[in-house]
């Protein structure tokens, strides 16, 4: 790798007046697993100090005041870091350094250490904690009330609030709670000039006229880093039971016209392909997962109806109940998902609800002209959100680009979107990750330009190399 730490002696001087008020370890002290994950987030030739550990949103403000020339890459534990564009450690051009003065090491800083739950507000539903507490951690303490987050993100045992909203990371319960910018009611972040900034509650925007929460909800850190987020928690269902149908193409997408018209309230309901199903050994073709979860004689209505909109239209139904029910979402989870080291490709994919089994048709061609299996032993895989068309993508890290142009194609004709989330460090330099072909760039430029002017924050991380 060309990736090396940071040598040169003003670097080093630099490094070290860091240390003075945050613990910032050096990268050729850091474990050589965590420098393959770092790795495989930057692009080649990066050069790299460390990561730095504040443990409090002021020690976090003063790490980003230290030096105005430090480039940054927010993260929580890490388990979302490779997604998205290589990050570049460049400096932007404009502030009359010489040529060489222009790359300066890259420093991580890391939200973990900001954990702490500052408010469960049981009565409002409301609870209010530090960027760097793990998803699962709040679930543990919510649950204690008998609430939860609604929520379904990767990772769910590393990930942490911040990166979840860094990444819009919501998951399959967003067919009944919508996304994460939806659950947000406060965010506080550190701008990239180290100042202090807070949206929510009763001050919706800040001075400046931004919704702060929605330009945050998968900016991928490209604006500020988040330090505290408020969140809208639900009270826990009693019962949960999901139904798989599967069977022919053009029954499951009728059942799932059926259900999205229907007065049914499924938390979740997501199309999977041919070969996932197989996978998981769950049924035979393309199959439609529904999970309802409420009192249990409303689960039990409902999956009934389900149940028989299924045999009308000659469907394989399999039902997964309490345990059983939660095992099944938790297999999925991570059978799309797959994280470092293993191998694969991962795509966050969006497309026209009505034109989705028709990309998953596409999918199951491309998986029988393989005329062998892919080393991995991954099959293209798509699971994806009946309601919103959004939805993951996974594929042998062998798979060529051209196939992911093709696929990427499919989408944009059908009014969505192909993004690159994880993938080979040499495939992320082949082509480009998020394939963006919209009309907002120069409006996301321009606000770039006000949150971070000199470009520190995740440099070349996020939509046209923002």
């Amino acid at each position: 790798m060309g990736i090396h730490s940071a040598e040169n002696r003003a670097d080093r001087q630099t490094f070290e007046s860091l240390t003075e008020a945050v613990e910032v370890q050096a990268w050729e002290t850091l474990p050589a697993a965590q420098q393959a994950l770092i790795a495989q987030a930057v692009a080649p030739d990066i050069t790299i100090s460390g990561i730095a550990y504040p443990d409090t949103p002021a020690a976090l403000a003063t790490l980003v005041q230290a030096d105005d020339r430090q480039p940054l890459l927010p993260c929580g534990t890490g388990s979302k870091l490779a997604w998205g564009g290589l990050v570049g450690g460049q400096r932007a051009e404009g502030r009359g350094l010489k040529a060489e003065e222009k790359r300066v090491p890259l420093l991580l800083v890391s939200t973990e250490r900001l954990k702490r739950l500052i408010d469960h507000a049981i009565g409002d539903l409301t609870v209010t904690v530090e960027a760097g507490m793990r998803f699962a951690d709040v679930q543990a303490t919510l649950a204690t009330a008998g609430q939860y987050l609604p929520i379904d993100p990767a990772y769910p045992d590393h990930a942490t609030i911040g990166g979840i909203i860094a990444t819009a990371d919501t998951g399959s319960l967003r067919q009944r709670y919508n996304g994460v910018r939806d659950l947000l009611l406060g965010v506080s972040i550190v701008r990239a000039d180290g100042q202090v900034a807070k949206a929510g509650g009763r001050v919706v925007k800040n001075v400046a006229g931004y919704d702060l929460m929605k330009l945050f909800t998968g900016s991928y850190g490209t604006l500020g880093i988040i330090t505290q987020a408020t969140l809208r928690v639900y009270p826990l269902p009693e019962a949960s039971q999901t139904v798989v149908l599967s069977g022919e193409a053009a029954a499951i997408a009728h059942a799932t016209q059926l259900l999205l018209s229907s007065s049914l309230t499924p938390t979740s309901a997501d199309l999977l392909s041919e070969s996932l199903v197989a996978a998981m050994d769950i049924g035979k073709g393309t199959a439609l997962a529904v999970r309802f979860q409420s009192m249990l004689p409303s689960v039990q209505e409902q999956t009934n109806r389900m149940v028989e909109v299924s045999k009308a239209l000659g469907l394989t139904i399999a039902s997964f109940l309490g345990t059983d029910d939660a095992a099944l979402w938790q297999r999925l989870r991570e059978r799309m998902t797959a994280a470092p080291p293993i191998d694969a490709i991962t795509c966050k994919i969006g497309i026209r609800p009505s034109a989705t089994v028709a990309l998953l048709a596409i999918l199951t061609k491309h998986h029988n002209e393989l005329a062998i299996a892919p080393p991995s032993g991954l099959l293209p895989s798509a699971q994806i959100h009946a309601a919103s068309g959004l939805g993951l993508l996974l594929l042998d890290a062998a798979t060529p680009p051209e196939t992911l142009l093709n696929i990427r194609s499919c989408c944009q004709e059908n009014g969505g979107f192909l993004s690159i989330l994880q993938a080979p460090v040499a495939l992320k330099q082949a082509i480009d990750v998020w394939g963006y072909n919209g009309n907002a760039l120069y409006l996301m430029r321009q606000l770039k330009q006000q949150f971070d002017p000199y470009n520190r924050l995740s440099p070349h991380r996020f939509v046209g190399g923002i």
